[in-house]
């Protein structure tokens, strides 16, 4: 008879995500998710299999999240769509910016050598891609943004401007500056300042 298992599972993959976040797949032994879970390896693989289906696990549920967090985006009237785009972009104070986006990064280390983790990471790109889009068309209707404007090209600069202030965060960029480029990002399409 199996043994149960003394751990908590959600705990286990937070410090399985923390560690790839940190160091990256490739920069990240076994040894190494053994350290941060507390776990033996046999512990690990017998629970969640080898290093690459952890990996999988940790990517995909934090692609979901960020499939999750672009449908949430969504909800709200449309008068403050260009607000919840802003609210995006901008950093909290509190925000460890210097780790970064899992999905930014694995995207960047793995995708040229995986085809599996290259169409997740697509997949949760067009996902984002989408959400920015819709977000404008609901500001454009709402009288916010040019109605001519091409929304799908607009979604994609906030998109853009998203993950370049990602990288001055990890450069140590201070969270003022960013939040400045953040609200020039959404102005400068706006018929109207919003906030």
């Amino acid at each position: 008879m199996a043994r149960p298992r003394k751990f908590n599972e959600q705990d286990v993959m937070a410090a399985v995500r923390w560690k790839f976040n940190e160091t990256g797949y490739h920069g990240t032994s076994v040894d190494d998710l053994s350290r941060a879970t507390g776990l033996s390896k046999g512990s690990l693989y017998g629970a969640f299999g080898d290093k690459e289906a952890l990996f999988r696990r940790v990517f995909e549920e934090y692609c979901a999240r960020s499939d999750e967090g672009a449908a949430a985006r969504l909800e709200g009237p449309e008068d403050q769509a260009l607000d919840r785009l802003r609210s995006w972009l901008q950093a909290s104070e509190s925000y460890q910016g210097r780790r970064g986006c899992l999905l930014a990064k694995t995207t960047a280390e793995l995708s040229w050598e995986n085809d599996a983790i290259a169409a997740r990471s697509l997949a949760a790109y067009e996902t984002l891609l989408d959400s920015c889009r819709q977000l404008i068309e609901q500001a454009q209707r709402a009288g916010h943004v040019d109605p001519s404007a091409d929304a799908e090209v607009l979604g994609g600069l906030i998109l853009t401007t998203h993950r370049g202030l990602e990288a001055l965060a990890k450069a140590g960029v201070d969270t003022k500056t960013r939040n400045r480029i953040a609200d020039a990002a959404i102005d400068n399409i706006a018929l109207t300042v919003s906030s």
